[in-house]
């Protein structure tokens, strides 16, 4: 098994381990709106990361923004999840084994985009804030 490696990020491996360690009945919100938990390998690494995501949704499947406050580069979990796409997503007390894959595609990543910046408006701030076009991925049940 993987060792797990909490975050640098202080707030990000405290959310976390509320989330985790009361088995999604805690720390499930962040600034008032739902979060989800998005466990993945680290591609240099091969540890477990836990990442707190906006929880977005598209029917069953979640809709991960890799936005990072529209910062000028994608977070380190987007090259995660290139390398490897299997996810496991804790929503509040249910965990699902997923497969997150870029949407490129304009129409669908419009569409989900559009479900993204309803859920949590701040998105469009963030993108306005970086040159990159952020990231969209679709996380879908591995079954």
């Amino acid at each position: 098994m993987n060792k797990y490696i909490p975050s640098p990020s202080k707030w990000v491996a405290d959310q976390v381990e509320l989330y985790e360690g009361s088995g999604g009945t805690k720390g499930s919100t962040y600034i008032g709106l739902p979060v989800i938990i998005v466990t993945n390998k680290g591609c240099k690494t091969d540890a477990i990361r836990k990442t707190p995501l906006m929880k977005v949704t598209d029917g069953d499947n979640y809709i991960l923004i890799a936005s990072m406050g529209g910062a000028p580069e994608n977070p380190v979990w987007y090259n995660n999840l290139k390398a490897d796409s299997n996810v496991e997503i804790r929503d509040e007390t249910q965990v699902y084994s997923m497969k997150a894959i870029e949407v490129i595609e304009p129409d669908e990543r419009k569409r989900l985009w559009n479900i993204a910046i309803k859920t949590y408006p701040p998105y469009q701030e963030y993108q306005k804030k970086t040159d990159r076009v952020i990231p969209v991925f679709l996380a879908k049940s591995n079954y």
